[in-house]
């Protein structure tokens, strides 16, 4: 295997295609061709952690947060991050990094945060817009099947829980080639009408090459005419941040306590406690205080994230209890998810997860 055998099974859970615009995601560094030896996971990469890679025969780490999220000017080793980049360099270890692009997948960071607490009926709490693309194409009546069935398997089509979804409609396509045309139909210079089938499909952004593809390999003319246009509709399987259920309506400060437990945390900031018991959870691993007002509009009874402003309590407003448990502790199972979803993929390659603790805030 090489490292971009690796980076193909990571973007095939979490496409850099939805990371965040402000987010520097994929590989930071390294030569994606090189042969790979090892993986080590982990939340952060730190020296300490790019040590551990050395001392485990490790050349690629996959990190959820980003080591580079600035960009560069000087590389001398004056700070963290510089000594990071440099040692991993001089050590030919590769790393890549997946971060809000695993927080806005619908197995991501936030799902683990659901499944850990026993959150059910779960839904993304800021869907993405802008994400879901529209092709229309057009072709001869005869051809349209294969060409149904082509899209379809390269991933277009699918709406929610449906799949090979289209729309078709029946009409005349024209076209006259010039002389150094060659018609499928038809001849060089000769006006043609012909029984068309237009055909409309829907499909996520980050397919549009493969779709793209199959679309001129499988149309029989020698021009294609289509069209790809972006949809305002919300995605409802990309976004920050989820929203569901708890299975039992639970008192609030047990729920509170529920959480410390669970989230293996030692406090929880929180805003009054308004409420007597809970049931509607919204969570959103990492900093989150963007999201309060969704979490009200989605009439959660409790938000659940990190790195909360002493003003940001005040916007809770009775309506919602914020509970702030950490920015670490809210991300700390996403290299243990990683792992397991590496090992599962990658039998014959040792997955390592790191046993570093890097977060940064200690406690008393």
């Amino acid at each position: 295997m090489i490292i971009q055998d690796v980076i193909n099974y990571l973007e095939e859970l979490a496409p850099l295609a939805y990371a965040e615009d402000f987010d520097n995601v994929g590989l930071l560094v390294g030569n994606k061709n090189n042969p790979l030896t090892g993986v080590l996971v982990t939340l952060d990469t730190l020296e300490s952690v790019v040590d551990e890679a050395i001392e485990k025969d490790c050349n690629l780490i996959v990190s959820f947060h980003p080591i580079i999220f600035k960009g560069l000017k000087k590389l001398n080793g004056s700070n963290y991050v510089e000594r990071v980049v440099l040692k991993a360099i001089k050590h030919d270890i590769a790393i890549y990094a997946i971060h809000t692009a695993l927080d806005n997948c619908l197995q991501g960071v936030n799902d683990i945060i659901c499944n850990t607490l026993g959150i059910e009926n779960k839904k993304i709490l800021l869907p993405q817009q802008g994400t879901i693309k529209k092709l229309t194409t057009y072709v001869p009546q005869k051809d349209a099947e294969a060409l149904r069935l082509a899209l379809f398997q390269s991933g277009a089509g699918t709406i929610g829980n449906y799949a090979d979804c289209s729309f078709n409609t029946e009409g005349i396509g024209t076209f006259k080639g010039n002389e150094t045309s060659n018609p499928k139909v038809g001849k060089r210079g000769e006006y043609r009408q012909e029984q068309e089938t237009q055909i409309s499909v829907t499909f996520q952004k980050h397919l549009e090459r493969n779709i793209l593809n199959a679309l001129f390999q499988s149309h029989p003319y020698e021009e294609v005419a289509f069209e790809v246009t972006t949809l305002d509709n919300y995605n409802q399987h990309i976004g920050m941040g989820m929203v569901g259920e708890l299975e039992n309506e639970m008192e609030t400060e047990a729920f509170l306590n529920f959480v410390k437990q669970k989230m293996k945390v030692s406090c929880v900031k929180h805003s009054k406690l308004t409420k007597n018991k809970v049931k509607r959870i919204a969570v959103l691993g990492g900093s989150g205080s963007f999201a309060i007002a969704a979490a009200k509009s989605a009439q959660a009874d409790v938000f659940i994230t990190s790195d909360l402003k002493y003003h940001d309590f005040f916007s809770a407003e009775g309506q919602v209890i914020l509970a702030d448990i950490g920015h670490y502790e809210s991300e700390q199972f996403t290299k243990t998810f990683l792992a397991e979803y590496l090992s599962k993929k990658i039998t014959n390659f040792a997955i390592v997860l790191s046993t570093i603790n890097t977060n940064p805030v200690k406690y008393l």
